[in-house]
Protein backbone atom coordinates (compact mmCIF):
# COMPACT_ATOMS: atom_id res chain seq x y z
CA UNK A 1 0.00 0.00 0.00
CA UNK A 2 1.22 3.51 -0.90
CA UNK A 3 1.34 6.09 1.30
CA UNK A 4 -0.05 9.36 -0.25
CA UNK A 5 0.25 12.98 1.20
CA UNK A 6 -2.49 15.13 1.36
CA UNK A 7 -2.94 18.17 -1.21
CA UNK A 8 -2.15 20.46 1.70
CA UNK A 9 1.45 19.11 2.65
CA UNK A 10 4.43 20.78 0.87
CA UNK A 11 2.13 22.86 -1.59
CA UNK A 12 2.32 26.69 -1.13
CA UNK A 13 -1.27 27.98 -0.94
CA UNK A 14 -2.31 31.87 -1.28
CA UNK A 15 -3.85 33.98 1.11
CA UNK A 16 -5.97 36.83 -0.17
CA UNK A 17 -6.41 39.26 2.72
CA UNK A 18 -9.75 41.59 2.61
CA UNK A 19 -10.13 44.77 4.75
CA UNK A 20 -11.16 48.59 3.78
CA UNK A 21 -8.35 51.06 3.22
CA UNK A 22 -8.08 54.36 4.48
CA UNK A 23 -10.59 55.82 1.89
CA UNK A 24 -12.85 53.26 2.79
CA UNK A 25 -12.63 51.18 -0.37
CA UNK A 26 -12.23 47.45 -0.44
CA UNK A 27 -8.76 45.48 -0.72
CA UNK A 28 -8.37 42.28 -1.73
CA UNK A 29 -4.28 41.48 -1.81
CA UNK A 30 -2.99 38.21 -1.78
CA UNK A 31 -0.30 37.64 1.15
CA UNK A 32 2.69 37.98 -0.25
CA UNK A 33 1.81 40.42 -2.62
CA UNK A 34 1.32 38.49 -6.27
CA UNK A 35 -2.04 40.20 -6.99
CA UNK A 36 -4.81 42.29 -5.57
CA UNK A 37 -7.15 45.06 -6.40
CA UNK A 38 -9.13 47.54 -5.11
CA UNK A 39 -12.95 46.82 -5.05
CA UNK A 40 -16.56 48.65 -4.27
CA UNK A 41 -17.95 45.97 -2.40
CA UNK A 42 -16.54 43.65 -0.03
CA UNK A 43 -19.00 41.17 -2.06
CA UNK A 44 -16.88 42.03 -5.26
CA UNK A 45 -13.34 41.33 -3.43
CA UNK A 46 -14.42 38.05 -2.19
CA UNK A 47 -15.52 37.20 -5.44
CA UNK A 48 -12.26 38.22 -7.31
CA UNK A 49 -10.41 36.48 -4.05
CA UNK A 50 -12.74 33.35 -4.81
CA UNK A 51 -11.66 33.62 -9.00
CA UNK A 52 -7.82 33.69 -8.37
CA UNK A 53 -7.76 31.26 -5.35
CA UNK A 54 -9.81 28.43 -7.52
CA UNK A 55 -12.61 28.66 -5.25
CA UNK A 56 -11.10 27.83 -1.99
CA UNK A 57 -13.21 29.84 0.19
CA UNK A 58 -11.16 29.20 3.63
CA UNK A 59 -7.93 30.70 2.12
CA UNK A 60 -9.61 34.21 2.12
CA UNK A 61 -8.84 36.21 5.58
CA UNK A 62 -10.83 39.12 6.77
CA UNK A 63 -8.61 42.00 8.57
CA UNK A 64 -9.47 44.84 10.58
CA UNK A 65 -7.03 46.90 10.18
CA UNK A 66 -6.53 49.68 7.11
CA UNK A 67 -5.74 47.44 4.31
CA UNK A 68 -2.65 48.25 1.90
CA UNK A 69 -2.45 47.19 -1.93
CA UNK A 70 1.51 47.61 -3.59
CA UNK A 71 2.08 47.46 -7.05
CA UNK A 72 4.86 45.86 -8.44
CA UNK A 73 6.59 45.59 -11.65
CA UNK A 74 6.66 41.98 -13.14
CA UNK A 75 10.85 42.15 -12.35
CA UNK A 76 9.82 42.59 -8.68
CA UNK A 77 10.75 46.38 -8.00
CA UNK A 78 8.19 48.62 -7.22
CA UNK A 79 6.78 51.03 -9.66
CA UNK A 80 4.41 51.77 -7.26
CA UNK A 81 4.05 51.67 -3.87
CA UNK A 82 0.55 52.88 -2.82
CA UNK A 83 -0.02 52.87 1.17
CA UNK A 84 -4.20 53.41 0.91
CA UNK A 85 -3.85 53.90 4.43
CA UNK A 86 -4.76 57.17 6.37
Amino acid sequence: MQNIEPPSCGVEQNIVLIGKDGLNRWVAREQNGRFGGLFVSRAHAIKFALSELGQSPHAIVDISQPAILDVFTSSGAASTATQLAA
